[in-house]
């Protein structure tokens, strides 16, 4: 096989793992909870994968004999972020959490940002994205002044209206946020927010841009870029790992934009690793705690998989998978801890396989370097045998 391809869901988490309570999260299951909030969801072409034949879904048709293999995950690594999440996939061990701001940001941060910036900031507190442009975005746009905050995942979020800082002059200054804010003052992401409208009709945008910290080690898409690989990054990944392992990047305006993008890929001449983030589950639907337009946008997205499918070149692999949970359902807006599904689909891929409950999501970026024949990273358990 000379290709493999990784499309996460972002959020579509399947159930709380065993450690979960500890992170406040019980009885959250993005999934299933969606299913039961909405009457039941219809996804015939990622259910004929095998997805409701995962090990504990209950809500979700099964199949007698599923066409790809089919599995979820444990997480190793400490916290519920997208940056712990995709960086394990491929490899890595968080050891110890990304420092949150519960409390918003001390004083020291938020002095000599400002002094940076040459403006005072509005907010710096735990906030929903769309709720404090509602709160300040009126006093932002009389003053100037960017509105900062945060929430239960390790990032600094600046949010601007695109008429009154120009989105160079965001993306600049949510630069000089990054560089400021490692070491003792680390956060694992720094977020650009632009929207746009008038007061009382506020609508972010999709110019958003996340300047995340580089990985500690190498992962598999390092070792797939050394061997001479394509490593084609297709939504936010290039913002996730700030680049690093990356040949070809290209920025998505919304799922389906995403998946067209993917595509694209897919019929083109390329070997090595496409790797896709769907970002609206997490950031439309989950975080917004819309079960049902959650629901839509997973319907949405099952429509298109015979386009993806068909796609595929003989030796190509797909892999669907999440990072994390947002459970729509639950108390709050921030992520939930939770296992994440594994479907693998190709034409030399065995079918029916149940690859069980894996100890990492580390186990699939084993077994994309083991596929694609390069450096094994240091975390995961390859599951090549089992499906091919």
């Amino acid at each position: 096989m000379n290709r493999t391809t990784i499309i996460i869901l972002d959020s579509v988490g399947i159930g709380a793992l065993p450690d979960s309570k500890s992170y406040g999260d019980e009885g959250v299951n993005t999934l299933e909870n969606i299913a039961k909030v909405c009457g039941g969801i219809k996804l015939p072409n990622l259910v004929e994968l095998g997805l409701g034949n995962i090990d504990g879904i209950e809500n979700i048709d099964k199949v007698l004999n599923p066409k790809g293999a089919y599995g979820k995950a444990d997480e190793i690594s400490k916290g519920k972020d997208t940056t712990t999440g995709h960086w394990e996939i491929v490899g890595l061990k968080i050891e110890e959490p990304f420092k949150t701001y519960p409390d918003g940001f001390p004083k020291h941060i938020i002095e000599k940002f400002e002094e940076k910036i040459g403006r005072k900031v509005l907010g710096n507190k735990v906030a929903s994205g769309t709720e404090i442009i509602k709160e300040l975005g009126p006093e932002h746009v009389e003053t100037g002044n960017p509105i900062v905050y945060t929430s239960a995942d390790s990032v600094f979020q600046v949010a601007a209206h695109e008429g009154v800082i120009p989105l160079d002059e965001l993306y600049e200054i949510c630069s000089t946020a990054r560089e400021m804010l490692r070491g003792e003052d680390q956060v694992a992401r720094v977020i650009a927010r632009p929207f746009i409208g008038e007061i009382g009709n506020f609508t972010r945008t999709a110019n958003r841009r996340d300047y995340s910290l580089k990985p500690f080690d190498k992962t598999v898409l390092d070792f797939a870029k050394e061997k001479g690989l394509d490593v084609i990054a297709v939504g936010k990944i290039e913002d996730i790992f700030d680049g690093q392992g990356i040949t070809e990047a290209v920025h998505t305006k919304s799922n389906m934009d995403g998946v067209d993008k993917t595509i694209e890929y897919l019929k083109a001449d390329n070997k090595g690793i496409i790797f896709t983030n769907l970002v609206d589950f997490d950031a439309k639907f989950g975080h917004r705690r819309n079960p049902e337009g959650y629901k839509e946008a997973l319907e949405e997205f099952d429509k298109r998989m015979p386009e993806i499918i068909e796609s595929l070149k003989e030796d190509d692999l797909l892999i669907i998978t999440a990072d994390h949970g947002n459970d729509p359902t639950y108390k709050g807006t921030d992520h939930t801890r939770e296992y994440i599904p594994i479907l693998v689909y190709g034409k030399n891929v065995k079918s029916a396989v149940n690859l069980g409950i894996r100890k990492s999501f580390a186990d699939i970026g084993a077994t994309i370097a083991d596929i694609l024949d390069t450096q094994i990273p240091k975390n995961g358990e390859s599951f090549k045998d089992m499906i091919i």
